[in-house]
């Protein structure tokens, strides 16, 4: 049996993660370097807790994919569900906590988690389209 690394299905759930982790990486040194010069520390905070839930949450829920790809799809499905369960439970409960401090700056938080959903999600969506593998259809 030949193998290549077209015949391997995971590679497009692979490539999303990597691609992912790439964008996440470029957009929070750009942000780092933007809200850190405007707005210095609180802005860098605001930074690194925004790309720690706006990336982070789309990264956890591909890896999620990645390690259960090997399962059936309900255990796949009942992964998947039941960790956005919990990373919403768990966003709440951060978002509660930090509400009235005045570490981290407000803008650079939301500015922040909104483009690294944004850039995660969209480079993880180029990686898995651009994977070529070997699909055959019954």
């Amino acid at each position: 049996m030949v193998t290549s690394p077209y015949t391997d299905q995971s590679r497009p759930i692979a490539r999303a993660l990597k691609f992912g982790t790439w964008g996440l990486i470029i957009i929070t040194i750009v942000s780092l370097a933007v809200w850190g010069s405007i707005q210095g520390m609180p802005g860098i905070w605001g930074v690194l807790l925004g790309a720690g839930i706006g990336g982070g949450f789309v990264l956890l829920t591909a890896l999620s994919v990645r390690i259960t790809s090997t399962t059936d799809p309900v255990s796949t499905a009942a992964v998947v569900l039941g960790g956005w369960l919990l990373k919403i439970v768990v966003l709440i409960l951060v978002l509660a906590v930090i509400r009235d401090m005045t570490f981290y700056h407000h803008m650079a938080l939301l500015v922040t988690v909104v483009v690294a959903l944004i850039t995660v999600l969209a480079t993880e969506v180029w990686g898995i389209v651009t994977t070529n593998v070997t699909f055959v259809g019954k």
